[in-house]
């Protein structure tokens, strides 16, 4: 038999597990070791005493002992009994009946009788108690090692255990009792000028906005808000950034498939169904656990007799025993009944944790489903506490906040000084490279003047920029940086020149258009991905002080907005990746154009379209497929002409109107085939 001891391992599988159990599994498996408690007891009991004992009967009628016969008299008339059979018992007087029986012929009437005439259910009442004992136990633990769902269940206790203790949750959510009691923002911490302006920044803001982007959301332009981050140590943020990736992965696996709702939904099926067998047969066999137990076996041959009496010493017992069973069984399956009931009548397979959005500064957390749900309104029923906590570890909002304390922690202040170089400009200038985010020591540099950031995803540009007062050009490499309102603000009053490389065009934040002082702007990326490709640089319209444009990309014609913004450039620069250009008519519309440059834009003659714009100075017509340049004698009307660039083509003779060019004084003609220079 099973030591009582070590019942409890059937009720705590393992001690994690505890926390999966919700309140009707832990009563239903305490009620199930009361029952093997039952079975335990009842089974020693059996062994350890007499199953029967039997005497044999002196007065049959119809093969059944009677016993209206209670008293001995002398020897007389034999009793007048219908079809009695008196049998002559030794001795005289009314002292007792006497058999002439020896001890092992008892023991093997009581063996034959139990095993053949006590009912099933009377002989195997305990064990019928462990057998149905073990299968309920056997049903509310099976998903707990069943590999297929096993592996989820201690996957998942062991990550909902470390982000209840990490130190990362406790600070989050302490952040967000501080960000209710103190609303005051971040950006209040800047200087004076600011904070006079951080009242009507935002209402600034829309109202220099194009109108295009006036119909985008804040969001969509890229134009997010943000509260202050606590402070982390190193080892502490590396842990927790190892568990968002875990949380991510396991979210990813769980969400696929439902097996352990339908494993969960089975088991509780199978034991509702077991409890109705239960009742049934035991509320029907029950009254045949009886005390006096008739027994009639052909054993005259062996002891002399036919009939006997026998008394089960146990029924009394095991019949308060069964009423008790019976009523545990009943619990049990008026439990497992509300338990199929709350599975049916609830949506188990979404969880939303939309009263945590409500409460926390985190209103990104997503809503999860499948596996991944049912697991966590079984969390819910020991304590919604975890469901809370764990909820920080599935908002990006969070995650960023750590990501940007983890960078902190690595890029100090020293650290970045040491990365400070001068550019060809001689300007200070700082490279940040495939980082996770923009740290925030970064602004201690006031002496900044160039900052590159280079793949780095998901960036936010905080309101501190605003410290970096030298700060008048910026690169954004293929980094989709989104901006604070604050932050704009302080640009938008600024910053002269952008820089932008992108590989998909909506990597262009839409709030660069709100640069009213940009002069200069660098487009590097493919300009015709899509069909509706100039779209996203309508807004160039809006940069009233936009005197530089250069676009490095692949573009069969220059766009509308270029032409429109032309009235005020002094310089554009098209590198067209060695696509053809063509339709140049409306370059005529530049006139202030001071230097133009067509690289690689596949021309085969000087476009017509340069002559109208007499305020030209420098012309850059290099590595395209230039073979004859007749049309030269037309540049002797660019009077402010001094720099022409005809290199790297394939022109092969230079003519001789090449010297009414009196102004001009640079001539590049490299990398070419021209075998002759003409005097002129």
């Amino acid at each position: 038999m099973i030591p009582v001891t070590e019942l409890r391992y059937f009720a705590d599988t393992q001690p994690a597990y505890r926390i999966l159990k919700p309140w009707w599994d832990v009563f239903t498996d305490y009620i199930s070791i009361v029952m093997l408690m039952i079975a335990v007891f009842g089974g020693t009991l059996q062994v350890t005493q007499d199953k029967m004992i039997c005497l044999p009967c002196k007065w049959v009628t119809k093969d059944s002992c009677n016993d209206s016969f209670r008293g001995w008299a002398a020897p007389g008339p034999e009793p007048s009994y219908p079809n009695a059979t008196v049998l002559p018992t030794p001795g005289t007087g009314p002292t007792g009946i006497r058999y002439d029986l020896d001890r092992h012929q008892y023991n093997y009437v009581d063996a034959v009788c139990y095993e053949n005439r006590l009912h099933w259910f009377a002989k195997y009442f305990p064990y019928l108690v462990l057998l149905h004992t073990l299968i309920f136990l056997a049903c509310s633990n099976f998903w707990f090692k069943f590999p297929r769902t096993s592996s989820k269940l201690e996957h998942f206790v062991s990550i909902l255990l470390k982000c209840f203790d990490s130190p990362w949750t406790t600070r989050a959510l302490s952040e967000t009792v501080v960000e209710e009691s103190d609303p005051k923002p971040a950006f209040s911490k800047m200087n004076g000028s600011m904070d006079k302006k951080s009242s009507t920044v935002s209402e600034d803001v829309e109202a220099t906005v194009p109108m295009l982007q006036r119909t985008k959301s804040r969001i969509e332009q890229g134009i997010v808000d943000r509260s202050e981050t606590g402070v982390l140590d190193k080892k502490e943020g590396e842990q927790a950034k190892a568990l968002f990736e875990k949380v991510k992965k396991f979210r990813t696996h769980v969400e696929e498939g439902d097996i352990v709702y339908r494993l969960y939904m089975r088991q509780t099926i199978i034991k509702v169904i077991k409890f109705v067998l239960i009742i049934c047969y035991t509320v029907y066999y029950v009254h045949n656990i009886k005390f006096d137990v008739d027994c009639t076996v052909d054993l005259e041959s062996l002891t002399g007799y036919r009939t006997y009496r026998c008394a089960h010493p146990l029924a009394t017992l095991f019949k308060i025993l069964a009423s008790f069973y019976i009523s545990l069984v009943i619990f049990y399956g008026l439990v497992c009944m509300y338990t199929l009931g709350w599975m049916l009548r609830r949506s188990l397979k979404k969880y939303s944790f939309e009263s945590i959005r409500e409460e926390s500064s985190y209103s990104d957390i997503p809503d999860v489903k499948n596996d991944f749900a049912f697991m966590l309104h079984l969390i819910d029923q020991y304590d919604p506490l975890y469901s809370k906590r764990f909820a920080v570890f599935l908002s990006e909002v969070s995650e960023n906040k750590l990501r940007q304390l983890n960078l902190n922690n690595e890029w100090t202040l020293e650290k970045l000084r040491q990365r400070l170089t001068k550019n060809a400009q001689d300007k200070l200038e700082l490279h940040l490279f495939m980082l996770s985010g923009i740290p925030d020591t970064v602004f201690d540099l006031v002496e900044l003047e160039v900052l590159k950031l280079e793949l780095i995803p998901d960036v936010t540009i905080p309101p501190s920029i605003a410290q970096l007062t030298g700060l008048q050009e910026l690169w954004l490499y293929h980094t989709a940086a989104k901006i604070e309102a604050p932050a704009l603000a302080f640009l938008r009053e600024n910053l002269r020149a952008l820089h932008i490389k992108f590989t998909d065009i909506k990597e262009i934040p839409l709030w660069i258009y709100s640069l009213k002082t940009l002069e200069e702007l660098h487009l590097t990326g493919n300009l015709s991905a899509e069909n509706n490709r100039y779209i996203v640089i309508d807004g160039l319209r809006e940069l009233k002080r936009l005197k530089v444009l250069r676009l490095k990309s692949n573009l069969s014609k220059l766009p509308q907005v270029v032409t429109d913004v032309g009235a005020h450039l002094q310089k554009l620069s098209v590198s067209n990746e060695g696509t053809k250009l063509i339709v140049l008519n409306s370059l005529k519309k530049m006139v202030n154009l001071t230097e133009l440059e067509l690289i690689r834009c596949d021309l085969e003659r000087i476009p017509h379209s340069i002559f109208s714009l007499h305020n030209l100075q420098e012309i850059d017509l290099k590595d395209n497929n230039l073979k004859t340049i007749e049309e030269i004698i037309s540049f002797q009307h660019l009077h402010r002409l001094t720099c022409l660039k005809l290199w790297y083509n394939h022109i092969a003779y230079i003519p001789i109107q090449i010297g009414n060019l009196t102004n001009l004084e640079r001539l590049y003609l490299n990398r070419n085939k021209i075998e002759k220079i003409p005097t002129q």
